[in-house]
């Protein structure tokens, strides 16, 4: 499918405020895959797909799961929103007919990350996080500084300030989320060191 057919999909699946956003990842994807020197095109296909089953109930996730055969976890269970990511990635295969593994990948890990993710993963898991649409957030002048800076130094920030957030709501964090905060802590050590 084209960019062009998706967008209109999309238009009449998603919540206005959320197509926007979805048209805000996609471009921020893209302009940092251009300052980065990844695919732009692998960029704006995850941009714009990263979100495509954000619109279903907690219902029609669990029925997708068990449709494609996709696991959950127990936080997964616990918390329903966390299956939109490998949902997507499902819906961008079957759906959409995307074939490109490492867009497929950046699409299922886009909301908790995981360690030692491609730089296309790294950037779209960045671009939700920044797009232009969102609200300012405690620290995002830095964190949009650092995303077109340091893509390491950028992650660790953002799951800080996701960490933050759950604490203070007193929600549980997913283990995914931890070990991609743990790996990239020590990455940015490394990264200092060398």
């Amino acid at each position: 499918m084209e960019l062009s057919d998706i967008k209109k999909d999309l238009k009449e699946r998603l919540s206005k405020k959320r197509y926007e956003h979805t048209l805000g990842v996609m471009y921020t994807a893209a302009a940092m895959a251009m300052c980065f020197g990844v695919d732009v095109n692998q960029a704006l296909l995850a941009g714009l797909l990263h979100d495509c089953a954000k619109y279903l109930t907690d219902k029609e996730k669990l029925s997708a799961c068990k449709k494609y055969k996709l696991p959950i976890s127990p936080m997964e269970d616990a918390n329903k929103e966390l299956l939109h990511a490998k949902i997507g990635a499902a819906f961008a295969r079957h759906r959409y007919g995307v074939k490109d593994e490492e867009v497929l990948s950046a699409i299922a890990c886009h909301t908790t990350g995981k360690p030692d993710m491609s730089p296309l993963e790294e950037i779209l898991f960045i671009a939700d996080y920044i797009e232009p649409n969102r609200k300012q957030l405690p620290g995002m002048e830095e964190i949009r500084y650092l995303a077109f800076h340091n893509l390491t130094d950028c992650i660790v920030q953002i799951i800080e300030n996701t960490l933050k957030y759950l604490e203070g709501k007193k929600s549980l964090v997913d283990d995914t989320s931890q070990a991609t905060y743990q790996f990239y802590l020590e990455k940015q050590k490394q990264e200092r060191i060398s």
